[in-house]
């Protein structure tokens, strides 16, 4: 018999197509689903443990669909070269010398960080894409063993590339493929495995058709960067006569299972093929604004029928601050203040949750039966009525401020009155701190 769980005396937000507001309502979790929701007290069995809502804001957990759980043991490190100009330049002299200095304890605990944050802020869903020339055999084995300690829902792929050698770049197709057959193999609804590709300007075209071959065997969709920056569209024009998603396509490389993160500096033309191929773009604001490459032009892509979702980009673990940039990003850029609020719950809410539900073959995003039981109850005392039709800003300008009371991931209790319960917090990050300062020492940073 399944241990049965009432999360009860909760405003309870239910999302999903039919939303709802229960101003005192109840979640009841069984064998890692939602098994009943109503007003407290409504169902009637027992309970083996209850947990207390206190009258805070109860929803569905959050998805992060773009994310690089490596770049943690960046935070505070010096300048490893020259302050950069371009784009290409934060790439050549950050993020390229950081990930070869990586090794299989740097990856388990630059995971496990960001996932505890994303817990405590109510993420219970990450889609990350990883990176580490000298570590790539076993990397994303790692990753798992980081997401399954806490434990989190997370798909992962490791980024090939030519930039580092074809031996490693075909070490990294045979790392995603064998990360995506272990998954489908073991537990698909909690772990799942993506094709990992870095960017169409650092992979030549026979290097895509390889990837383009082992990707199609397995199954998989693609994860890749996308005109990110100008430099990867003048590239391709240059060396291909193709801008960038032309190229990915003209290999079979977009469609629903794809995500092209970023979509920046995309043409027309290029938006009308992302939205008939029915490829999954994902925004990453703040990322886009600390690089200066340029803001998407998400409110023409959702107005063509382009699927659209929100990523944090290695920025942060907390998917909610992205949220609330989508609106400002927008309107700064369109200097129009009517946009952008209903696109960034349109991303988080619709686009993450569509994408991440067919990708592990469940029903995330809503409080219903049936559903899986990730669900976030944030210390969040609303001063005004929460409804279905505020409930966003409600979230944007209220929800973002505070941190979990408790998390559930697949009906486990991950955090409980704001203590984790699977991890020894202060102990992981006292051994993140000592392996950071080795991997600086060891990129003379």
């Amino acid at each position: 018999m399944s241990e049965v769980i009432r999360l009860k005396n909760g405003v309870v937000a239910t999302m999903g197509k039919n939303p709802q507001i229960i101003e005192n309502g109840e979640v009841i979790i069984s064998e890692g689903k939602i098994l009943a929701v109503g007003p407290s007290g409504s169902w009637q069995g027992k309970a083996d443990e209850e947990l207390d809502a206190e009258g805070r804001l109860v929803m569905p957990g959050l998805i992060n669909s773009h994310m690089h759980l490596y770049s943690t043991f960046a935070r505070g490190m010096a300048p490893l070269g020259p302050t950069p100009k371009t784009f290409t330049d934060i790439l050549e002299n950050l993020w390229w010398k950081l990930d070869k200095g990586l090794n299989q304890d740097d990856i388990y605990y630059s995971a496990l960080l960001p996932m505890i944050q994303a817990v405590r802020a109510g993420a219970t869903t990450m889609l990350d894409h990883h990176a580490s020339p000298h570590a790539v055999t076993g990397s994303l084995f790692t990753i798992a063993k980081a997401a399954e300690k806490v434990p989190l829902r997370l798909a992962t792929c490791y980024e090939v590339s030519d930039r580092d050698g074809l031996d490693i770049m075909k070490e990294g197709i045979n790392e995603n493929v064998a990360f995506a057959k272990h998954c489908r193999e073991t537990t698909p609804t909690m772990m799942q495995g993506l094709f990992g590709l870095h960017a169409a300007f650092t992979l030549s075209d026979s290097s895509l058709e390889q990837c383009a071959e082992a990707g199609s065997d397995v199954g998989i969709g693609y994860h890749v960067h996308c005109a990110e920056g100008q430099a990867d569209q003048d590239y391709n024009l240059t060396h291909y006569n193709k801008r960038v998603l032309r190229r990915l396509a003209d290999f079979g490389m977009l469609g629903s299972k794809t995500i092209c993160a970023h979509c920046i500096h995309v043409d027309h033309e290029e938006i009308e093929l992302l939205a008939e191929t029915k490829s999954f773009v994902v925004h990453n604001p703040q990322s886009n604004m600390n690089n200066a490459v340029g803001a998407a032009r998400i409110i023409q892509m959702l107005e063509h029928g382009v699927r659209v979702g929100l990523g944090s980009d290695g920025m942060s673990g907390d998917i909610r601050q992205e949220a609330t940039t989508v609106s400002m990003l927008q309107r700064l850029v369109t200097k129009d203040p009517g946009v952008g609020f209903i696109e960034s719950g349109t991303l988080l809410f619709d686009g993450n949750i569509d994408f991440s539900s067919k990708l592990f073959g469940v029903t995330l995003g809503e409080l219903t039966p049936g559903a899986v039981a990730d669900i976030a109850v944030f210390d969040y005392l609303a001063p005004t009525p929460i409804t279905v039709n505020n409930f966003l800003g409600h979230f944007l300008f209220g929800v973002r401020y505070t941190t979990a009371k408790h998390t559930i991931v697949n009906g486990k209790v991950l955090l409980k009155d704001g203590q984790l319960t699977t991890i020894d917090e202060v102990e992981a990050h006292a051994k993140a701190r000592e392996l950071a300062k080795a991997l600086w020492k060891r990129l003379g940073a």
